[in-house]
């Protein structure tokens, strides 16, 4: 069967590579749509300021004429020239269970990365951490989070096939809302409270979030630099950022610590929107918004999306500070549940504060690396 590899260079061709899995999802029970408004924007250079330090090439499939995969290639200087790397990136890949598909368009970003001078792939990861990571490789049956991977259960096996090897692995936990936290952790609240080192923001409305945006990205900056797959983000990608989140978020979950007036620590959550997404198609227009908003007011589940402290402070309490705050909120707005989002399986401190609240391990992901010549 003759296989294809287009470049995509025009809108129409956009068009098609953002609709596709929409098409190949059909029939995929958990599958999340993306929202498409966020979409479009990813792919924009002028509203995705990623693009600015990165090479990117996207690719469609066709098997005997029909459509059936694609692919984004990316080069990530910056984190390059930071890890002191020549990796390239595979990113959204899709595409029906056939090796012969699937292999051609890892194949065509392996072409493309050689000849830029690079000597890895890996993926599936986009231009941070920022866009879903990796590929699901257990937890199918669980209902998708937003900012998280939703793929078939075939894909690993088509990337391992084409000779990738595992490389990074996540988990996503999932645990109850206490009825209150655990004595241990109360103490140790009261103490780190008399210190008066530190204060601890509760928000309700999203204008008294607003002069703390830059702040908080600037330590998610100094927080994050060491963990894998980060790259600094830029004052512009902060605001593009914050601006793609404001619609969803709830300031009832942004907990923020600070240490005179800097910020020393921060988590954000927001209400699920999954089954709002879903039912809206990925569409906020003309009534896709007011369908998720709906659904996210009804959700008993809380998806805690980032969260960090700064180094010199770690180790005095400030993670206790910011999970009381954050479960008596959630414990106050009916929730039942909280999913963490991805942490690295390797970060044995974050899982192990997971487990001591009672949370298991209901999804894992994986990227995968191949050296290319």
């Amino acid at each position: 069967m003759a296989i294809d590899i287009v470049e995509v260079t025009s809108r129409r061709q956009l068009r098609k590579f953002i609709y596709l899995p929409e098409k190949l999802h059909r029939e995929h029970a958990n599958w999340l749509p993306p929202i498409y408004h966020d979409e479009w924007n990813f792919y924009h250079p002028e509203k995705n300021r990623a693009h600015a330090h990165c090479d990117t090439t996207l690719a469609l499939a066709y098997r005997n004429g029909l459509l059936c995969g694609r692919i984004m290639g990316i080069i990530h200087h910056a984190f390059n020239k930071e890890w002191k790397q020549r990796d390239a990136r595979f990113f959204n890949l899709d595409c029906i269970k056939s090796e012969e598909v699937a292999h051609a368009l890892l194949r065509y970003v392996e072409v493309w990365a050689a000849k830029k001078g690079m000597t890895h792939v890996n993926g599936p990861y986009g231009f941070s951490d920022k866009d879903p990571q990796g590929a699901l490789i257990e937890g199918f049956d669980e209902l998708p989070v937003i900012a998280a991977p939703c793929n078939f259960e075939y894909l690993p096996e088509l990337i391992e096939g084409a000779g990738y090897e595992a490389h990074v692995n996540w988990v996503e936990y999932k645990f109850p809302v206490p009825r209150a936290i655990p004595d241990l952790h109360q103490r140790v609240y009261d103490r780190v409270m008399r210190s008066g080192k530190y204060r601890v923001l509760d928000f309700r409305k999203k204008s008294e979030i607003r002069p703390y945006i830059l702040p908080v990205f600037r330590l998610i900056n100094e927080t994050f630099e060491p963990l894998y797959g980060f790259a600094r983000m830029s004052e512009e990608e902060m605001k593009s950022l914050a601006k793609q989140y404001w619609p969803v978020l709830d300031p009832r979950f942004v907990k923020l610590v600070l240490h005179g007036e800097e910020p020393a620590g921060v988590v954000i959550g927001i209400p699920n929107p999954s089954i709002g997404i879903r039912k809206a198609g990925g569409r906020l227009l003309p009534f896709g918004i007011f369908t998720m908003k709906k659904h996210m007011k009804k959700t008993k589940q809380l998806d805690l999306m980032i969260g960090a402290i700064r180094e010199d402070l770690r180790g005095r309490g400030i993670d206790v500070l910011l999970a009381k705050h954050m479960l008596d909120s959630a414990r106050d707005a009916g929730m039942e549940w909280i999913d963490s989002h991805l942490e690295l399986e390797d970060n044995h401190k974050i899982r192990a504060e997971m487990e001591r609240l009672g949370g298991t391990v209901k999804k894992r992901f994986r990227s995968f690396r191949k050296t290319i010549k």
